[in-house]
C-alpha cells in the first residue's frame, strides 16, 4: 500500500522524474561504448539515478514530517520523565503506544490540512495546529515543572474555574509560563512552514484532511487515556483528555461548586517586635477528616485508634469541645490561618494576612509542610506566596502521589524531621498530614479494626467505618513519631504543639457520607489538644487554657491563640486585622459565648449543595438544602442531634443566621 496521492503537482513531479529517468536510461543503451574503453555510466544515467533518489527522499520526507510532531512530543516526555517511562510495567506500554498513535493521527491530519496551497481553510487548521501544540506541550512542560506530574482530568475538575486558574497562574509566574509556551509555538510554526513546502496536498487529499482533522480534534478530547498516577500516555493526549473532561463539566449545570481558592493578595505588614511573655516556638499539627471520636484528645491508658500519639503526647491539655467552622478543608485553612469567619467575602479572605505573614513581620522563620496534593482545588495558588523558609506538597514527596490521599504521611514526617531543626528560633511551623482523606490510606498488616471494607454500600457502612479507623490508626504511627521527635529534640522544651483536624467525617448518621455535606456534629466536632512544656506558659495562661477543656470553642479561636503564643496579639499595627477576627485566645480569660457562624459555602469554596448555620454555646442552628426549615439542637443533651427543638429554641441564633445567610439553605 503506497502513500496517499499528493495532488496533481506532486504526482506530476514524480511522473516527470520517472519518465525522464526511463528515457535517459533507454538513450544510454543505444550507444555502445568503444571496445577499447571501459564501460562507464552516461551522464544521463547518473542524472536519472539522482532524480529517482530525490523522489524517494521526498517521499520519506513526507512520512518523516507527518510523524515528526508526535515524535517530538515523545522526545519532550523522555526528557522530562525518561527514567519513569523506561520503568513502565509491560501492561502500560501498549497504553502509551496507543496514545502515540492517537497523537500521530491528530498532528498528521492537522498538518496536512494546514499545508494546503490555497484556501482560507488552511489558515484555520494552521492556527489550530499552532495553538493546540503550544498549549498541549508548553502547558504540560510548565505544569510538570511545578507539580512533578502532568496536568490531568483530576486537576482540572478539582481546580478553580478555568479562567481564574489561567489568570491566577499567569499573574503568579507569567514569565516562566511564557517561556514554556514559546518553544512549542516556534516549533509548530516551523512545522507548518515546512509542511507547505514539502507536503503540497492536492484537492482530493486536501478535502479528506479537511474532513478528518476536525474529527481527530474532537476525538482527542473525548477518548479515555491513562492519566492518573502512572500516566502511561503522551503528555499531549493527557492534556486534551483533561480539557475535554473540564469542558463536559462546565457545559453541564453550573453551580458555585466552581469557586475555588486563588492567589492571595494580603497587605504588606510593617516589621514589628514580638512581645512573648515567655520564649516559645509554635508547631501546629493539622490532620485531615478525623472526627472527635476517632482520636483521643484526653490522655488515656488505652487509646486503641491512636496509641502512639496518645503515648507521645502525654501531659497534653485537651480541648474536648472544639469544632471547625465548616467541613471543607479549603475553608478551614482560611479560617485557621486568617482568624476570619468563613462567611467573609472572597476579597476579605484573599486579602487577609495569615499566621505566616504575621510571624514573618516579626522576623520569625516559618514553614508549611503538607502531604496534600497541591493540584487539589489548585491549592498551590493559595499557598505559593507564603513567606516560608520550608514548604512542600504531595508531589515533592512523590511525583506519583494520588490527588485525593496525597503523598505518604511517613515521607512527610521524615521531611519535617530533616528541616525543622534548621529553623531559627522563635519560629512558627505547620505540619499538615492528609492520608485520612477519602479514599483513605490503609495497610492490611496494620489494620486492627475488623471487619474492614472499602465498600461504600449502605449495608457495609460499619465495615467502611472500620476501614476509615484503620487509616487513622496507620497515620497515628507517623503522628506519634512526629510528636515524639519535637518533644525530645533540643528545642522541645521551648516548643508549644497545637493539634486539631480540619473537619470530621460522616458515616450516614444523618444519611450522608464523607464531608462538606453539612455542619452536623460528625462533620465539625474535631479533636484538639495543646502540649505546653513547663516554662512556656505563665500560670494565668495555663489556667485559662485548662478552662477551655470542656467549653465550646471553635477554629476561629486558633489564630488569636497562636498570635498570642507568638507575642503578636497585642501589636498595635495589627489592630485593623485583629479587630476582624471573631475568635478569642485560649490563653486569655473566657468571655461570654458569642454566635459562631458555620458554612460550607464560602468565598473560597463553592458548595455542591447549600448547608449552613450558627452555634452559640451548646445550641446549634443548622439547615441543608433539602430541609424545609432550620433545625435547632442542644449538642450537650443531644450529641447525636436526633431531637429537633425547632428554630425558635435557638433564640438569637435564628436572627443571626437569617441576617447573615438571608434564610435557610432551602430558600433559593
Amino acid at each position: 500500500m503506497g502513500l496517499p496521492r499528493l495532488g496533481r503537482r506532486g504526482d506530476l513531479f514524480f511522473t516527470r522524474v520517472r519518465d525522464r529517468a526511463d528515457m535517459e536510461s533507454s538513450t544510454s543503451t543505444t550507444t555502445e561504448p568503444e571496445a577499447s574503453e571501459p564501460s562507464r555510466p552516461s551522464h544521463a544515467a547518473i542524472r536519472s539515478k539522482r532524480l529517482r533518489t530525490l523522489a524517494r527522499a521526498r517521499r520519506l520526507a513526507v512520512v518523516a514530517l507527518l510523524v515528526a510532531p508526535a515524535l517530538a512530543v515523545v522526545g519532550v516526555d523522555v526528557g522530562i520523565r525518561g527514567q519513569r517511562l523506561a520503568e513502565l510495567p509491560a501492561r502500560y506500554v501498549s497504553s502509551y503506544f496507543g496514545a502515540f498513535v492517537e497523537s500521530t493521527l491528530l498532528w498528521g491530519l492537522l498538518l496536512f490540512a494546514a499545508s494546503a496551497r490555497r484556501g482560507a481553510g488552511r489558515w484555520v487548521f494552521a492556527t489550530l495546529f499552532v495553538v493546540l501544540a503550544t498549549l498541549a506541550v508548553g502547558a504540560q512542560t510548565y505544569f510538570h515543572g511545578q507539580y512533578a506530574t502532568y496536568l490531568n482530568l483530576d486537576a482540572t475538575l478539582f481546580g478553580t474555574s478555568l479562567s481564574d486558574s489561567l489568570l491566577g497562574q499567569a499573574s503568579a509566574e507569567g514569565g516562566n509560563l511564557l517561556l514554556a509556551l514559546a518553544g512549542p509555538a516556534l516549533a509548530a510554526v516551523i512545522a507548518v512552514t515546512l509542511g507547505r513546502r514539502v507536503l503540497r496536498p492536492g484537492r482530493r487529499i486536501r478535502v479528506s484532511a479537511f474532513l478528518l482533522a476536525p474529527v481527530a480534534v474532537v476525538a482527542v478530547f473525548l477518548v479515555p487515556c491513562s492519566y492518573r498516577s502512572v500516566q502511561a500516555s503522551t503528555p499531549d493526549i493527557i492534556y486534551f483528555h483533561a480539557i475535554g473532561g473540564l469542558v463536559k463539566e462546565l457545559t453541564g449545570v453550573r453551580t458555585t461548586a466552581q469557586i475555588r481558592p486563588g492567589r492571595r493578595h494580603p497587605p504588606v505588614l510593617a516589621h514589628v517586635a514580638a512581645r512573648q511573655t515567655l520564649p516559645r516556638n509554635v508547631v501546629f499539627i493539622l490532620t485531615e477528616s478525623v472526627r472527635a471520636d476517632a482520636h483521643c484528645s484526653v490522655p488515656t491508658g488505652d487509646c486503641a485508634i491512636a496509641p502512639k500519639t496518645n503515648a507521645a503526647a502525654h501531659g497534653r491539655l485537651p480541648l474536648t469541645q472544639l469544632r471547625s467552622n465548616s467541613s471543607t478543608t479549603a475553608i478551614e485553612l482560611a479560617v485557621l490561618w486568617s482568624g476570619l469567619s468563613p462567611t467573609e467575602s472572597r476579597e476579605a479572605l484573599h486579602g487577609a494576612p495569615l499566621l505566616f505573614d504575621y510571624a514573618n513581620a516579626a522576623r520569625m522563620e516559618t514553614a508549611y509542610w503538607t502531604s496534600h496534593h497541591m493540584m487539589f482545588a489548585n491549592s498551590r495558588l493559595w499557598v505559593q506566596d507564603l513567606p516560608t523558609r520550608f514548604q512542600c506538597g504531595a508531589t515533592d514527596l512523590d511525583p506519583l502521589a494520588d490527588i485525593d490521599t496525597g503523598g505518604d504521611d511517613d515521607r512527610l514526617v521524615s521531611r519535617v524531621k530533616a528541616e525543622l531543626p534548621q529553623l531559627r528560633e522563635p519560629f512558627f511551623a505547620t505540619v499538615h498530614v492528609g492520608n485520612t482523606h477519602v479514599p483513605y490510606r490503609v495497610d492490611p498488616d496494620r489494620s486492627p479494626f475488623a471487619p474492614s471494607l472499602a465498600s461504600k454500600a449502605p449495608e457495609d457502612n460499619e465495615s467502611y467505618r472500620n476501614y476509615y479507623r484503620n487509616a487513622v490508626h496507620l497515620q497515628d504511627e507517623w503522628l506519634g513519631d512526629l510528636v515524639d521527635f519535637v518533644r525530645k529534640g533540643e528545642r522541645g522544651a521551648r516548643t508549644v504543639i497545637v493539634f486539631s483536624s480540619d473537619h470530621g467525617e460522616a458515616f450516614r448518621e444523618h444519611n450522608q457520607l464523607g464531608h462538606t455535606g453539612s455542619i452536623l456534629e460528625e462533620e465539625i466536632h474535631v479533636p484538639g489538644w495543646v502540649i505546653a512544656p513547663e516554662g512556656t506558659l505563665t500560670a494565668a495562661e495555663r489556667a485559662n487554657l485548662e478552662s477551655a477543656r470542656a467549653r465550646p470553642i471553635f477554629h476561629t479561636d486558633l489564630a488569636p491563640t497562636v498570635l498570642d503564643l507568638l507575642g503578636l496579639l497585642d501589636e498595635p499595627s495589627f489592630a485593623p486585622q485583629l479587630a476582624a477576627m471573631p475568635g478569642t485566645s485560649w490563653l486569655r480569660p473566657a468571655s461570654a459565648p458569642k454566635p459562631s457562624l458555620l458554612t460550607n459555602c464560602s468565598g473560597v469554596w463553592g458548595c455542591a449543595f447549600r448547608n449552613w448555620g450558627a452555634m452559640q454555646g451548646t445550641l446549634k442552628l443548622e439547615g441543608r438544602e433539602w430541609d424545609e426549615s432550620w433545625h435547632c439542637f442542644d449538642v450537650a443533651k443531644d450529641p447525636g442531634e436526633k431531637d429537633d427543638l425547632g428554630p425558635e429554641a435557638c433564640g438569637e441564633l435564628l436572627s443571626v443566621a437569617e441576617r447573615t445567610f438571608g434564610g435557610p439553605p432551602s430558600q433559593p
